[in-house]
């Protein structure tokens, strides 16, 4: 059989210290195939955006184990980390996290720098031409609204041609018809680039365009 993309075995997440202690995952197992697209749901605080942290390596777990693409995320350092997600993920949140000084092109072709692209703002150029922004490629994020920021984030996401694209409730502050457009990118990003998908989401009509729905409830799939 295929190695899983991700597979977390019993992983937890607790936070806090001694009686402030919080569990906020409680034994996750989870086996994700590759090029699969994964909706997690849940009522707030059920800690959907928690697991996708850990998937991503953002958050560490405090017991089980966690592994990307055969990599055991606990074992790695916090640089390591970083570089293991510049090479391998992409990730979208719900808030675009832009760089304000930077125009749209350098936000998507600076982290390609970082990791040594030669072609980082070719690529970049694509990639935003990709998300329909071909005329905002040197506007900076105050002279784009929500849904062009947005997809600049989008553009970023894919640009390294992740193997794992993580998007955490990447609609949820936009209006319906610009969710509904940023969501068509999302899954066609996806589909360019062949990624497996995880996506955090509250709407029911996301959740059926995925392959697979988990639902998280007080920290457990239920």
């Amino acid at each position: 059989m295929t190695r899983p993309v991700l597979c977390l075995k019993d992983a937890r997440l607790t936070l806090g210290h001694n009686a402030g202690r919080t569990e906020i995952l409680k034994g996750i197992d989870i086996d994700v195939a590759r090029g699969e697209t994964l909706g997690l749901t849940g009522p707030s605080g059920s800690g959907k955006s928690s697991l996708l942290m850990l998937m991503g390596g953002l958050d560490q777990a405090t017991g089980g184990s966690v592994q990307a693409l055969g990599q055991d995320l606990g074992a790695m350092g916090e640089d390591e980390l970083a570089r293991f997600r510049r090479d391998h993920m992409g990730v979208v949140f719900q808030s675009f996290h832009l760089i304000a000084t930077m125009t749209a092109l350098e936000n998507v072709a600076t982290p390609l720098e970082l990791s040594g692209a030669k072609d980082a703002f070719e690529r970049a150029e694509a990639e935003l031409e990709a998300v329909g922004l071909a005329h905002r490629l040197h506007h900076y994020p105050s002279q784009m609204s929500g849904g062009e920021q947005q997809r600049v984030a989008l553009a970023r996401a894919a640009a390294p041609r992740p193997e794992i694209l993580l998007a955490d409730e990447p609609t949820g502050n936009l209006d319906g018809a610009t969710g509904a457009a940023i969501m068509d990118l999302l899954f066609g990003l996806r589909d360019r680039h062949g990624s497996t998908l995880i996506l955090v989401t509250h709407a029911p009509e996301l959740a059926k365009r995925c392959d697979r729905v988990l639902r998280i409830q007080d920290g457990r799939l239920v």
